[in-house]
């Protein structure tokens, strides 16, 4: 019996620009399906861009059809006002596969990284070149879709032992 296509997107959460990108799973083969971003308006209030943002990942999620979503976890910075604002568009990056019945496996950026790059603290330009390497197709516009895509690749290696925790509880 052979293993099932999945479709995973992975989505890099942020108030300018959220990044997604989509990715088939099938077996150990990853194929890219297809990666952008959602930009904000930045004279917009907050609640008119995550308005934004949720409408763009809803499309997104209604054109491609994932079974599984990931999402890149906060990390805290200096700036409490700029956590806030992200963690404001990552509620509504969870949110959205969330409404359509996914289960959402939410990753560090180190894990990102180390699982991308080899080591977690890779570069943003590490990151481009490793998932033209890991998907030749992939012509990721911005560095958001390229970490989106990332994500999911992330995702793809780490899903397993999800699934299996998951099973196991």
């Amino acid at each position: 019996m052979s293993a099932p296509l999945i479709r995973i997107v992975g989505i890099d959460p942020g108030l300018r620009r959220t990044g997604w990108g989509v990715v088939d799973v099938l077996g150990n083969r990853l194929m890219y399906v297809a990666c952008g971003s959602i930009e904000t308006r930045e004279q917009d209030d907050v609640a008119a861009r995550l308005v934004t943002i949720h409408r763009g990942l809803a499309q997104v999620l209604a054109d491609h059809h994932p079974q599984e979503a990931a999402v890149e976890a906060t990390f805290v910075n200096k700036n409490a006002s700029a956590t806030l604002k992200l963690g404001q568009a990552r509620g509504v990056a969870l949110l959205v596969p969330a409404q359509v019945g996914l289960r959402v496996a939410e990753y560090a950026p180190n894990l990102i990284k180390k699982t991308i790059v080899g080591a977690g603290h890779g570069e943003k330009a590490q990151i481009r070149m490793m998932i033209g390497v890991l998907l030749p197709k992939a012509t990721p516009q911005t560095e958001d879709a390229a970490d989106a895509l990332a994500i999911a690749v992330t995702h793809a290696h780490h899903r397993q032992s999800l699934v299996l925790r998951a099973a196991a509880s």
